[in-house]
């Protein structure tokens, strides 16, 4: 199975580096009631002990750790809370290992801003009952508290969610990693700048995006870009920054014979350019369109950047065509769940295979190809102007979500999402990513209930079920989420 290394370097040999940014940063802090240390001798250890396995399970995640320590009275949750407030976390944890108090963890959850996840995680599956004494019990004793802090966290307006199980529960470490990539996805859109190029493409109405609601409603800047920042940038690639980029490229594709040499050197020389943009501007995602006219300079260089948004794409730097920033967004919303996520649309229904069609021409997610990806050479895209690469491949046979961001009369976002699964069989060959999903229904059934869903004319498709992770998501993001399964 081909796939990207994100370990392997730059190098005569090597693939692209992917893009990392910003680490997710978790603020950790542990606690119990201080009364109980001065009756029970050795409860407090044993507590700190569990609080120690528990940072050690969160510093083994990719994710940067603010761990404040254990607390045992309010005034101690006040300090962690202030220690908490600067470190400017994208989730908040709190472990409890036993009784405690709501007064110690609301003023962590008021002054942070950041989502909570509340942990209850007893030492073992079961308590000793024979040979437990008060002592012994209050160290499985975190669910008593749970429901307190619920209580007083809802009277405060505070939003929460919670992890039950037990210290080594496996079960209970997939659900809070589930909020931890839901975390990363939260920083993505809170840290994250994305690139809008270009201008609309004429008629789509349904993918216009006022930017302005993307700061508001999920954090980020969008820098609005032009062609002419691309152009200046492609005109100062050198020959042999071109060289090495088809030399790359040649490793990460297969060239069909359709590929014509000029323009794959095109491509790559426009590659290398959208890598300086990506640079330049601090960006983590891109969407791009720009229709140019007769073969002009402006033309050639949007009708080039499918081989190196692909790349950038396959490197966590989502790129979407026809100026779908929404989409793009999307794309990071998978990218980030572990899902891949590439830029598709609806191609034609197969009711003979009870699947879905789906695809689309441009930029792809090269890690998500059941094989090394191809280049196609194009005489035509269809749609736009210009003409040169594009790439080709089928989509890794096996569990997969569509995702896409949607938008209400009322200007509110909001997600959608469907799981299938992509089947054999035959595809196009028109230099398209495409696949053929298995919704488990009637073709036509899923198509006027996922178009019903008020999602636009493009998604995101990703490896895997993602489902429950998107609804984590959606919580931290406060977006709803509607799941589309006729």
């Amino acid at each position: 199975m081909w796939s990207t290394d994100p370990s392997r370097s730059v190098d005569g040999n090597g693939l692209l580096p992917r893009v990392e940014p910003r680490k997710t940063r978790i603020g950790l802090v542990a606690g119990g009631l201080g009364a109980y240390w001065p009756q029970f001798p050795d409860l407090l250890p044993q507590l700190q002990a569990s609080a120690r396995r528990v940072s050690e399970r969160f510093s083994a995640m990719d994710c940067e750790v603010v761990d404040v320590g254990f607390i045992s009275d309010a005034q101690e949750g006040a300090a962690a809370a202030e220690k908490l407030r600067v470190a400017d976390c994208d989730l908040i944890v709190g472990f409890l290992t036993t009784y405690m108090t709501a007064s110690m963890l609301v003023p962590v959850a008021q002054r942070s801003g950041a989502p909570v996840l509340l942990l209850n995680l007893q030492p073992s599956e079961s308590m000793d009952h024979a040979t437990f004494d008060t002592g012994a019990w209050l160290a499985y004793c975190g669910a008593c508290p749970l429901p307190e802090m619920a209580n007083a966290f809802e009277r405060c307006g505070i939003d929460f969610r919670s992890v039950s199980g037990y210290l080594e529960d496996e079960r209970a470490w997939a659900r809070i990693d589930r909020w931890i990539r839901a975390a990363g996805v939260r920083a993505a859109f809170r840290h994250g700048r994305h690139g809008l190029l270009g201008h609309l493409y004429p008629g789509m109405m349904d993918v216009i995006t006022d930017p302005t609601l993307v700061s508001a409603q999920l954090g980020g800047h969008v820098e609005i870009l032009e062609i002419d920042d691309l152009r200046v940038l492609v005109e100062k690639v050198t020959e042999a920054e071109t060289e090495q980029r088809m030399k790359v490229a040649r490793e990460i594709f297969t060239l069909d014979d359709s590929v014509v040499e000029d323009d794959f050197r095109w491509g790559a020389t426009v590659s290398v350019a959208l890598d300086r943009l990506v640079e330049d501007f601090a960006l983590d995602t891109l969407a791009y369109y720009h229709r140019g006219l007769d073969g002009e300079t402006h033309e050639r260089v949007a009708a080039g950047m499918i081989l190196g948004a692909s790349l950038l794409t396959a490197r966590g730097v989502p790129a979407a065509g026809e100026y779908e920033l929404r989409t793009s967004l999307a794309m990071l919303v998978m990218d980030k769940l572990g899902g891949g996520g590439s830029f598709t649309e609806l191609q034609a229904l197969n009711f003979r295979d009870n699947v879905v069609e789906m695809g689309h021409d441009g930029p792809a997610h090269l890690a998500i190809s059941s094989d090394k990806p191809l280049l196609r050479g194009l005489g035509v895209y269809h749609g736009k102007r210009g003409w040169g690469v594009s790439v080709e491949f089928d989509v890794k046979h096996g569990p997969v979500t569509a995702c896409g961001l949607g938008q209400r009369r009322d200007g509110s976002f909001n997600l959608i999402a469907s799981e299938g699964t992509v089947v054999p069989g035959p595809l196009l060959q028109i230099g398209n990513t495409t696949s053929r999903v298995d919704f488990g229904c009637d073709p036509g059934e899923w198509t006027d209930a996922w178009s019903g869903s008020g999602v636009a004319h493009h998604w995101a498709l990703g490896t895997g079920h993602r489902a429950k992770d998107l609804a984590a998501v959606a919580d931290l993001l406060r977006l709803d989420l509607t799941v589309v399964n006729p």
